[in-house]
């Protein structure tokens, strides 16, 4: 679903407050994840955002134009109701994000997602 969706079929996700875990998960092919928990639901999710347009501006900078909230995709990955159970299963994520492919590594903690 989208970013905007995953909030708006859910108003307690939109108050609550989010605790993220890094934003440069990923995939197999090389594509980019960020992962979140929402407190108030327990629900953990990756958000993936599209490759970014680069624009240059009139003075030949370059930079990454925003994507609109339709095109991030949220994916629901886990239900953890309880912060410092979910802070047990991410033990070593800060490490296992530089690694190639890292969702595996999320994966093997949450293998009902896969």
């Amino acid at each position: 679903m989208d970013l905007e969706t995953f909030y708006e079929s859910n108003e307690a996700r939109r108050e609550s407050a989010e605790f993220e875990y890094g934003d440069d998960w990923t995939d197999a092919l090389g594509n980019h994840y960020e992962l979140s928990w929402v407190e108030a639901t327990g629900e953990l999710y990756l958000m993936i955002e599209p490759d970014a347009s680069i624009t240059e501006d009139a003075f030949g900078d370059y930079y990454p134009m925003s994507e609109p909230v339709s095109e991030m995709t949220v994916v629901i990955i886990a239900q953890v109701p309880n912060h410092d159970h979910l802070e047990t299963l991410l033990d070593g994520w800060d490490e296992a994000i530089e690694q190639p492919n890292s969702l595996e590594w999320l994966y093997q903690r949450f293998p009902a997602q896969k």
